[in-house]
């Protein structure tokens, strides 16, 4: 998560009618299934990508594509790692971003949902005397209003806006995390206006390990990685930098005049419950779909998720649930998911009502809005085309 995305948290710039993030749809094959999967080239998504490598200078592209009728359609372009040259592996892991936000949100939902928490009750109902700062305090701040970036808690994020190489290798604890944040001011009072906060997903994340006495990445694990069977999606032991095979590697620059570096290594605890996560785009498409279709949340819960509030930063007709997006499509009705960076990954993922589903991953992060704006436009072409 950059200054670009990570760091300030925007996960897509929201051109218009060409933002596209968020799945739904019906039941998919179990995750890893090898029925009703193919490779394709040459088709209009296809040329997407390889326009991405070839006119963008993203050095890798990815996506998977399921359509109405449940079949994954798997895309690659340009090279998995710029040293070797190596191709790129068809739904290889990528680091996933801020994806990982829905996931906890789901987790605080469910906990909801159980009669553990209430959406509209101050933090400070849960963890006392921890949200504290200049304009900030826990007790006018609610459960909601951290899920839906209507808090106005600043993002430890900004500290990283110079440049994130320095921090690459460095662990953070969730409650370090906080501390950065609440050393900066409040951005405005809670419930007045909407701006995306890496932070409030820590919070969120403290919250449900005070709820449930274990840890953020067990409960996501257990409640929603299990549970709908995502056997290419995992929460990153601590310690571990690595991605797990077949992986592309993920590039970076601080300087954008400075030669590209490998981050495919890298600690990702600056991540925690706001942008840990790593997966497949095939896995990021068996999620959300999974979500929407009500399998991991109850009716009522999903309807809270679904909520949503202008969210202007991310463009023109984008709104923002509980750690859900919706979005229009150029084709028509609305596409719902989130999209996800950190430093060496981008991903943009969406689906529509009727099943169709698509993620595609980039291995460097969009320079600015043309880029963006590109990744935006593949994304449509893979739901509309």
């Amino acid at each position: 998560m950059s200054e670009q995305r990570f760091r300030k948290g925007r996960r897509l710039t929201g051109i218009v009618t060409l933002s596209c993030l968020g799945l739904l749809g019906g039941l998919v094959a179990p995750s890893g299934a090898l029925a009703a999967r193919t490779t394709r080239s040459g088709d209009a998504v296809q040329q997407h990508l390889t326009r991405l490598v070839r006119d963008d200078g993203f050095p890798a592209a990815l996506a998977s594509v399921r359509d109405r009728d449940g079949r994954f359609h798997d895309y690659t372009a340009g090279v998995g790692d710029l040293k070797t040259r190596a191709g790129v592996p068809a739904d290889g892991y990528v680091r996933i971003g801020s994806n990982t936000k829905t996931f906890t949100a789901v987790v605080v939902l469910q906990l909801a949902g159980e009669g553990r928490i209430r959406l509209d009750e101050p933090i400070e109902t849960y963890l006392p005397n921890l949200v504290r700062g200049d304009g900030i305090d826990g007790r006018h701040i609610t459960v909601r209003q951290l899920l839906q970036h209507t808090s106005g808690l600043p993002s430890y994020t900004n500290i990283m806006a110079k440049g994130i190489l320095p921090f690459r290798h460095r662990y953070f604890e969730p409650r370090e995390l906080l501390d950065l944040a609440l050393a900066q001011k409040s951005e405005f009072a809670p419930g007045t206006k909407w701006a995306y906060s890496n932070t409030n997903y820590v919070v969120a994340g403290l919250l449900a390990e005070k709820v449930t006495g274990r840890p953020i990445n067990e409960e996501i694990t257990r409640r929603v990685i299990d549970r709908i069977g995502l056997r290419h999606t995992y929460f990153p032991a601590v310690g571990d930098q690595t991605i797990r095979d077949p992986h592309l590697h993920g590039y970076h620059h601080d300087d954008p005049k400075a030669p590209l570096t490998d981050v495919t290594e890298m600690d990702p605890s600056m991540g925690w419950a706001a942008g840990e996560l790593i997966s497949t785009p095939s896995d990021v498409d068996r999620f959300f779909t999974a979500l929407l279709a009500g399998r991991l949340l109850a009716p009522a819960q999903l309807k809270e998720m679904r909520t949503t509030v202008p969210a202007p930063d991310f463009g023109t007709g984008v709104r923002y649930g509980l750690g859900l997006t919706s979005t229009p499509l150029s084709c028509g009705g609305l596409v719902w998911g989130h999209g996800g960076d950190i430093d060496g990954f981008a991903t943009v993922n969406g689906a529509t009502e009727d099943g169709r589903a698509a993620t595609i991953a980039v291995t460097e992060l969009p320079a600015g809005a043309s880029q963006q704006s590109h990744l935006d436009a593949a994304l449509d072409t893979a739901l509309c085309h």
